[in-house]
């Protein structure tokens, strides 16, 4: 175990997730999912903005310089950046009001890959889908917190888990339309005692660095599973990595207060957002293809 990071933004949100760079803009969003607060900064620092959501949201992708997706509890959602008003663009899971979002990311093809959970983590209420240009399918079902949603920068490959579990899986990737090929082969596992798989990215170098919820590390893995460096972070609940900077090279990581006593004096830095003390080759996310 190494390093310690740094703190990117102070406001503790109670399950923050779902980080995502705007290059273009030079911005990192990500969500509070239960404080139903989408919170915007620059990659530079400054002031964090934050915005009430209507709903509960769990990831944000870039459609374009002027509009981001939202996956939510019922649904995906395009906003507008500059004005903030919100439509509905596909319902999902809007029949299931004991469901909401969790993890997801855009694969290099534009496709986005989405996963849903019981709002008290049911197990087997779990399910991750595929969205690509207006198309939604299910990919995966019977999954308790589907989480660690990556791809490999070609394409060729994508990782998922359930934190439930325990377990990461990898599954080749149709390049073109980022739809799975073939079954799933366990990729990484982790014992309960030492926390369990949350969300993920996966650099120029395929080195997939995951948050371990409940076992305040990042952890670095090689493609072949093998974990090969853990960062100590300042929270024992990390929640999900981005890249960001000019040149994609910092990672920095989200956290939770969820379900923590207040009064704890050992977690103090819980809910907050981390920069992480390593220089990385990461790579942002592509824009979701939505038609």
């Amino acid at each position: 175990m190494s390093g310690w990071a740094g703190i990117f933004c102070d406001r503790a949100c109670i399950l923050g997730e779902g980080p995502a760079a705007h290059p273009g803009l030079g911005r990192l969003y990500w969500l509070d999912i239960i404080g139903k607060h989408l919170c915007e900064r620059p990659f530079s620092g400054g002031t964090t903005i934050l915005h009430d959501l209507p709903v509960m949201a769990s990831m944000v992708a870039r459609v374009d310089d002027a509009t981001l997706l939202l996956g939510a509890e019922d649904g995906l959602y395009l906003r507008d950046i500059a004005t903030g008003r919100m439509r509905l663009l596909t319902p999902l899971e809007a029949d299931r009001p004991e469901t909401r979002s969790n993890d997801g990311r855009v694969h290099p093809s534009g496709a986005l890959w989405l996963g849903t959970m019981g709002r008290q983590a049911e197990a087997g209420l779990g399910a991750i889908y595929w969205f690509f240009r207006g198309e939604v399918r299910t990919l995966f079902s019977g999954l308790t917190i589907p989480n660690a949603i990556a791809f490999s920068a070609d394409g060729t490959s994508a990782i998922f888990a359930d934190s439930e579990a325990g377990t990461i899986w990898r599954i080749a990737t149709d390049p073109a339309t980022g739809l799975p090929v073939g079954d799933r082969q366990v990729f990484v596992t982790i014992p309960a005692s030492e926390g369990a798989p949350d969300g993920a990215v996966i650099d120029e170098e395929g080195l997939v660095w995951n948050a371990r919820w409940g076992g305040a590390s990042l952890d670095a893995y090689a493609p072949d599973g093998k974990r090969v460096r853990s960062i100590a972070m300042p929270a024992r609940q990390v929640t999900c990595p981005a890249f960001i900077g000019p040149e994609a090279d910092t990672l920095v990581v989200t956290s939770a207060t969820e379900g923590l006593d207040p009064g704890r004096t050992d977690d103090l830095f819980a809910g907050r957002t981390f920069t992480v003390p390593v220089k990385v080759k990461g790579r942002f996310e592509p824009v979701v293809r939505v038609a």
